[in-house]
């Protein structure tokens, strides 16, 4: 096996951002769209308030520290370590998993190969505290990417070890089992986090040894899963990583040129240099359409990205409405769920997940393998732009479209079933400068033919048939 600086020198990508924005980006992942994200761990098994559960229970004055307290013990008698036995995975099925997955229309599934927590859900050769070794005894990443190939899904994995650097630091104000020094090797390093991600000269930065082992773990994850996409949460935004960062961009590109196939890494803020990765926004969209493909990553609760018991759910209709923004602005969305300890789907998640796929099969064409029309959309609603804003829009109406193109075809979906069956388009008026071809067909994807239409300077306008075909956003296909 070549070592890291082997492969990174045998090319074609080097280890700085002049070779890297020489990325492109691989056209499955342009025409795929919608994918899934999966967080299941150790965290699943106290299934209360979020996977950030192995933290907040060790931070004094928080309402997960006391629910601890109150139901599982103080700290240095029950810690998270001791969450792993219960861990077990019963009723994990890999391969019926991936069939949901298919059916709800996903082309990419994303399971959580590491978080913040240090327990690795695959087989970590740098640690004891696996998936294999521990809890379940399986290697869940393995299971997982021959299940969802199988299904022809491209597979991918995230990696939120960096954050694992301050994860447990709040077990060091109390008597925890974090000060235990044979636990060290799973709450370590346990450091302060820094509040400027940006100040080089912050004491509380990762060290050399950290980042190392970082790089490792992720380059191995690599190796061994050859997954077609990696996804980083936020931290790896912090100053300290980008030399590391150019280092593993160049490694994982130049192994995926090894196996002919097309990859990208998924970064949050500016962690990497724009055109070098592909950008994505936790919990939130942009106003507009961007260039480059981008990503928005969510989840199914308002609340949770792990199972917990009491989730506060979206609904399927806002779930399909920000599939159809983000698309029509250059997006793809990966949707999160949470599985239960045992390893079953909920069954409200799994609901959520065949509703939207129902509409895919029906309007997918206007979705997968579209692109960007000369604008995104048009109506009242505004976006709130920027992360953790997903659910602060106001409700889109029957006035909010969107488009997308396949070849010369334009798709305009309306958001809502409009009261009086008449749909008024504003940027196809016969004046607008926007669509200056004849219009000569307009039919609503998979429902009964248009009784009528028109075009005027007002707009197109389309009377649509008494019969709805589908519960969520119409499609409108303008040829």
């Amino acid at each position: 096996m070549h070592s890291i600086e082997d492969t990174i020198a045998r090319g074609p990508f080097a280890a700085n951002w002049d070779s890297l924005v020489n990325y492109k980006i691989p056209v499955w992942y342009e025409d795929a769209k919608f994918g899934i994200f999966i967080h299941w761990g150790v965290y699943s098994v106290p299934a209360f308030d979020s996977e950030w559960y192995p933290r907040n229970m060790y931070q004094p004055g928080s309402a997960v520290y006391q629910y601890h307290r109150t139901v599982h013990g103080p700290q240095d008698q029950f810690g998270y370590k001791d969450f792993i036995p219960l861990f077990r995975a019963e009723k994990f099925d890999p391969k019926q998993w991936a069939k949901l997955f298919r059916l709800a229309g996903a082309k990419f599934v994303v399971p959580v190969a590491e978080h913040h927590d240090g327990f690795a859900m695959y087989d970590c050769s740098r640690s004891r505290w696996t998936a294999v070794k521990m809890g379940p005894k399986r290697d869940v990443i393995r299971e997982l990417a021959d299940a969802v190939r199988e299904q022809d899904l491209v597979f991918g994995v995230s990696s939120h070890r960096a954050e694992h650097w301050f994860f447990f630091d709040g077990g060091r104000k109390f008597p925890s089992d974090v000060q235990d020094p044979q636990f060290e090797d799973l709450y370590g390093p346990a450091q302060p986090a820094p509040k400027d991600l940006t100040a080089s000269d912050a004491p509380e930065r990762p060290d050399e040894t950290f980042l190392n082992d970082w790089l490792e773990r992720t380059c191995e994850l690599v190796d061994k899963y050859q997954p077609q996409l990696v996804w980083f949460d936020w931290w790896i935004d912090h100053v300290a990583f980008k030399p590391w960062l150019q280092k593993f961009g160049a490694y994982y590109y130049n192994k995926a040129a090894g196996w002919n196939q097309g990859v990208a890494i998924n970064y949050k803020q500016k962690a990497f240099e724009e055109g070098s990765a592909v950008f994505d926004i936790e919990r939130g969209a942009l106003t507009d359409l961007r260039p480059l493909l981008w990503q928005t990553d969510t989840s199914v609760s308002k609340n949770s990205w792990s199972y917990i018991t009491h989730h506060d759910y979206k609904t399927v209709s806002s779930l399909v409405e920000d599939l159809v923004d983000i698309v029509s602005k250059n997006g793809t969305l990966l949707l999160n769920i949470g599985p239960k300890a045992d390893g079953t789907i909920p069954a409200e998640d799994e609901k959520i997940l065949l509703e939207i796929g129902k509409w895919l099969f029906i309007n997918g064409e206007a979705i997968y393998g579209s692109r960007p029309w000369r604008v995104f959309g048009e109506g009242p609603t505004q976006i709130v732009p920027g992360t953790f804003n997903d659910v602060k829009r106001l409700e889109f109406t029957s006035k909010d479209i969107r488009f997308t193109t396949q070849g010369d075809t334009v798709y305009a979906i309306v958001m809502k079933w409009p009261a009086d069956g008449i749909v008024t388009i504003r940027s196809l008026a016969s004046w607008s400068s926007l669509y200056t071809s004849e219009i000569t067909r307009v039919e609503l994807v998979g429902g009964d033919p248009v009784p009528s239409w028109k075009r005027h300077g007002g707009g197109l306008v389309v009377q649509l048939p008494q019969r709805k075909p589908c519960d969520h956003a119409i499609v409108l296909r303008v040829l």
